[in-house]
């Protein structure tokens, strides 16, 4: 058996995302047919999710979010620098 998925991210994440707007549409949570497929409704490049999905705890710090959710959580909790926030730009934006 290979490591991880035995196919492509991209077609994993295509099938998630169909299987959310097929299964049980009346319930909370279900995708709705017009929506475009995640990764373009949160404008991530696919091969930017598999940076996030495999070397997760490589980018990140305290918290993972965009530029400005990020700035607002480290003034919050006090934190004088924002850490990995270039990484986070280049990931999220």
């Amino acid at each position: 058996m290979p490591k991880g998925l035995p196919f492509r991210l991209k077609d994993y994440l295509e099938l998630v995302d169909l299987t959310g707007r097929i299964v049980r549409q009346d319930k909370r949570g279900s995708i709705d047919l017009s929506f475009a497929p995640i990764l373009q409704r949160l404008n991530i490049p696919s091969e930017n999710w598999l940076t996030i999905a495999t070397e997760f705890e490589q980018h990140t710090h305290a918290a993972v979010g965009t530029e400005l959710i990020l700035s607002n959580y480290y003034q919050k909790t006090g934190y004088k620098r924002r850490p990995k926030i270039n990484k986070a730009k280049q990931l999220l934006a």
